[in-house]
């Protein structure tokens, strides 16, 4: 602390940061050089609109119409209650590794490690997932520009593509979080261009129904018009508790903001707000770009026109065939920099783990590289397992596999099932994180950061607890592969693949029992029941 206080040229709100960070039993490592904006960037790419719904686009519209734009607001309100939470957290503890480090503090070292467990593996599994992802869009762009003929389904294919982006993506990130925001910023013009600029295109062009459309369902609840013949009996309700989930999938990552809290300046003021903002302007991005797609849609038939298409890219084939080319460009890199963003998120991640002595190799993951100041060993292993689970692309079985009831659907990857995961993981370790603040509020606890809840702290928590509880429930609950929500979950794959990496993850727990050596890190001079925990 005297050392920092004692610098000629180091800012009085660093001081104030590294001075925090030192009362809470770590030694400032990480270069603090991100300002607002490259925060907010890092969180803003992670929950990337335009990758999002690029993506599911397509689902949301088959299963519950063009009505299922407005569902758009039930995740963001919900998770504008869980951002007012994790940014009070973020406020009092400006510490890498977010969620792990708020519950471990606040509940305790055990509780802590398993948030961050199913938090870390929902990263890596997320990263694998968005970068499998721009596999169709690289190909594309590569048969219109050099007439290659790469199959996007291929399993080498998306190996090789995959590899090449995560060589890039990493090597980005070891050379500092300077770079990681300088890449995030950039992907954030390439959001506004590829939301907003698009919207405005498709505008231009022309519209081919009008507003009224948006608010109808185009005969999506009964099976005889549903695009992928599911029934729910004319019951729009049915199916909005399905389509929800199409934006659900898109609406988070906002929490990375504090995950590079020790490389942002004045984190405790600024990264509660940028949580918010994140999410507010990816609420409207996506709400823009929805409808002006929605609207777009072919006249005649547009949900059977526009599944058959392959979802946006049906849309989008009305433009030009250079104005197609940019928007393959900003794509490819809307992807590219989310996956950059959450690989230097979960980097963080295990980082703080290893800083607490929580993993194997603990003290060579939490090394520091000392020109770069980024934890070069904790993206390499992150790396390495995000290659490993795209390694699962190869298994795909040419029939349903029976597992006692459980049926593993045929010509699913063992990738795409994990991937549902990258979803009901965070929602889980989001919702004991809110548990966590509760449990906190309940024992006494009382923030001492730039950003308060006060007397609210109780509602916002009870509110943003009950939207993850529900939704949770939504994401996960196994309703037969025939159904819509089969289409996300897999039916009771996405439960499988839960309770597999619970019990890994309890197995290691117990045999290593990585609580005793997180316990060291507990004291908090600003929270005393901290000390009485450790005790």
């Amino acid at each position: 602390m005297s050392e920092t206080a004692a610098a000629p040229n180091v800012p009085t709100t660093t001081i104030n940061e590294d001075a925090r960070l030192e009362s809470l039993g770590y030694r400032p490592q990480l270069n603090r050089v991100l300002g607002f904006f490259a925060n907010f960037a890092v969180a803003f790419t992670y929950l990337s609109p335009m990758v999002g719904i690029y993506s599911l686009f397509v689902l949301g519209v088959a299963i519950a119409g063009p009505a299922y734009l407005w569902l758009t607001f039930i995740p963001v309100i919900g998770m504008l209650f869980v951002a007012l939470v994790f940014g009070e957290f973020a406020s009092h503890y400006p510490v890498a590794g977010a969620l792990y480090q708020y519950s471990k503090f606040s509940v305790g070292p055990a509780y802590g490690w398993f948030v961050g467990w199913f938090y870390g593996i929902a990263l890596l599994v997320t990263v694998a997932s968005v970068d499998t992802g721009v596999v169709p869009y690289v190909a594309d762009l590569f048969h219109r520009w050099f007439g290659t003929n790469w199959n996007p389904a291929s399993h080498t294919t998306i190996l090789l593509i995959t590899l090449a982006l995560l060589a890039i993506q990493t090597l980005l990130n070891i050379t500092g979080a300077k770079v990681m925001g300088r890449v995030a910023q950039f992907g954030v013009a390439v959001e506004v261009v590829g939301t907003f600029g698009i919207a405005l295109i498709l505008a231009i062009h022309g519209f081919h129904h009008s507003f009224g459309f948006l608010f109808s369902t185009q005969g999506a609840t009964h099976a005889a018009t549903n695009a992928y013949g599911v029934d729910f009996h004319g019951s729009w309700l049915a199916a909005a508790l399905v389509a929800v989930l199409a934006p659900v999938y898109i609406f988070y990552g906002f929490e990375s903001a504090g995950d590079v809290a020790e490389e942002t300046k004045e984190a405790s003021r600024q990264v509660p707000r940028t949580m918010r903002l994140a999410l507010i302007w990816g609420g409207i991005a996506s709400l823009v770009l929805t409808a002006a797609l929605l609207l777009a849609m072919p006249k005649h038939d547009p949900i059977a026109t526009t599944v058959a298409g392959g979802g946006v890219p049906a849309i989008l084939a009305q433009l030009s065939s250079g104005v197609q080319d940019f928007l393959l460009l900003m794509i490819i890199f809307a992807f590219f920099s989310c996956g950059t963003a959450v690989q230097g998120a979960g980097s963080r991640l295990a980082f703080s783990y290893g800083r607490d002595g929580a993993l194997p190799g603990s003290g060579w993951i939490s090394k520091v590289h000392s020109r770069f100041r980024t934890p070069v060993n904790a993206l390499l292993v992150g790396a390495v397992v995000s290659v490993l689970f795209v390694l699962l692309v190869y298994y795909q079985p040419g029939k349903n596999v029976k597992l006692g009831f459980i049926t593993y659907p045929a010509h699913t990857t063992a990738l795409y099932s994990l991937i549902s995961f990258a979803v009901s993981g965070i929602y889980l370790s989001f919702l004991l994180t809110v548990i966590a603040a509760i449990v906190a509020r309940a024992r006494g606890w009382v923030p001492e950061g730039s950003f308060q809840l006060g007397r609210w702290g109780w509602t916002v928590s009870i509110v943003a607890a009950l939207y993850l509880g529900l939704m949770l429930l939504n994401v996960v609950v196994p309703t037969g592969l025939t159904s819509g929500r089969g289409l996300f979950n897999l039916d009771w794959i996405t439960l499988l693949v839960m309770f597999i990496i619970a019990v890994v993850g309890a197995a290691y727990f117990l045999i290593a029992r990585p609580d005793r050596k997180v316990g060291r890190h507990l004291h908090d001079p600003l929270e005393p029941t901290g000390a009485e925990r450790v005790g």
